[in-house]
């Protein structure tokens, strides 16, 4: 397994390339919470992720004769930078290969690092089959993602940057895809703070660890279904899993609408913008998923910011839905003059704003004398929600609930 020293030397290696990221006290989420919260903003790091620091300490290791070949890797994007920045700042030759459906951003993002990619297979695990084809193929270097020696004791430098910036830490939370960024960070605390817990996280659709920790031994899911496509991995690597297994002190999850809602949290309250992955730490404070106490010194660590922008709509939209900021109702009308008028003034009066209206005579599913309307409305927060639904139903009409 790897080790203080270990990740001591990667420090060496990456400096000047990967950047010791802030760790920002946040009074908004120590008040929420009643814990003492500490962001770590990786999602500040170059490439927008942690992932250069594993990947730049990987490829510095390489051999003339395997620099020389170049080096290829599978991602579904935050890797995929971090490995087309490493290898070109080293005058590597390097190859990618992403799922087809990686976020868009992510893709163009790792041609402008430098590197080839290649979109292949529905999800990370079918694209790294394809990258070890390409190894084998071309002679090239994989560089993998998680399940590396030198890959972990370089994310693990975020472990030495926590201890030096906040001393006093009293519990790091951690996102968990492949391991390979819980297992460097668990190592580089444990082993100089044996008294901090590690707290690992999972997205509920990709929880390959817990499902491992529960069997003994690592455990492949069938598929994985999360907003997180950063750690959606079907598979915890046998590297890292060792090291969870001596250094981790409880792995959690936690559901794609906690995760909508704290990333719209530190979007609104923090002005921080993190992908899926990069909230997981955070949402599993803000849900309680592990136990904690009060003024308790607790960093979570938010590892991406990489979102697609298409993406990062529908999982604000999600947050406002799921916190009562947003709502979608139906009711049928009379159709006749007066009615939608009527209905309207009740929402006025409620003091809910309208985003939309569709008002649709043509469905088979009401009467020819009738209206079907749908409204998108602004609301301030759950009991607001009640209070306008008990009051449109207290009027007699009959309102279904669509979002």
């Amino acid at each position: 397994m790897i080790s203080l020293a270990d990740i001591e030397a990667a420090r060496d290696r990456i400096d000047g390339v990967a950047k010791h990221t802030p760790l920002d006290y946040s009074h908004t989420f120590t008040e929420m919470t009643g814990a003492s919260v500490h962001l770590k903003l990786e999602n500040h790091q170059r490439t927008g992720s942690f992932k250069i620091r594993g990947a730049m300490n990987r490829i510095t290791t390489l051999s003339e004769a395997e620099k020389e070949a170049g080096v290829v890797t599978a991602s579904a994007g935050n890797h995929a930078q971090g490995v087309a920045l490493a290898a070109t700042r080293a005058g590597v030759d390097s190859k990618v290969v992403m799922p087809e459906h990686a976020p868009i951003s992510k893709v163009k993002a790792t041609r402008r690092y430098g590197a080839e990619t290649v979109l292949y297979g529905a999800d990370y695990d079918e694209a790294q089959q394809r990258a070890h084809e390409i190894e084998d193929e071309e002679n090239r270097t994989y560089v993998h993602a998680f399940d590396d020696e030198y890959v972990m004791a370089g994310q693990g430098t975020i472990g030495l940057e926590i201890v030096d910036d906040c001393p006093d830490v009293e519990t790091v939370v951690v996102p968990i895809g492949g391991g390979g960024l819980i297992s460097g960070i668990s190592t580089a605390v444990k082993e100089q703070l044996s008294d901090v817990r590690v707290i690992g996280v999972e997205a509920e659709g990709a929880s390959s660890v817990a499902t491992s920790l529960q069997k003994g031994s690592v455990h492949e899911l069938d598929s994985v279904n999360t907003i997180a496509d950063g750690i959606a991995t079907r598979r915890v690597g046998d590297k890292p899993f060792e090291v969870i297994e001596k250094y981790v002190d409880e792995v959690v999850t936690v559901s794609d609408e906690e995760i909508a809602v704290t990333l719209t949290y530190l979007l609104e309250r923090s002005k921080t913008l993190v992908e899926g992955a990069g909230a997981v730490a955070l949402a599993a404070l803000l849900f309680e998923k592990f136990d904690f106490t009060k003024d308790e010194v607790i960093v979570p660590a938010l590892c991406g910011g990489n979102i697609d922008m298409n993406q990062l709509t529908t999982v604000v939209m999600r947050g406002l839905v799921e916190t009562g900021r947003y709502l979608k109702v139906r009711t049928v009308l009379k159709d006749q003059p007066g009615a939608l008028h009527d209905l309207l003034t009740i929402i006025a009066e409620e003091q809910a704003n309208i985003y939309a209206i569709r008002h649709d005579r043509t469905s088979r599913e009401i009467g020819m004398n009738e209206t079907d309307v749908e409204l998108d409305l602004e609301t301030r927060g759950h009991d607001h929600v009640e209070t306008l639904l008990s009051a449109l139903r207290e009027k007699g009409y009959r309102v279904d609930v669509l979002v």
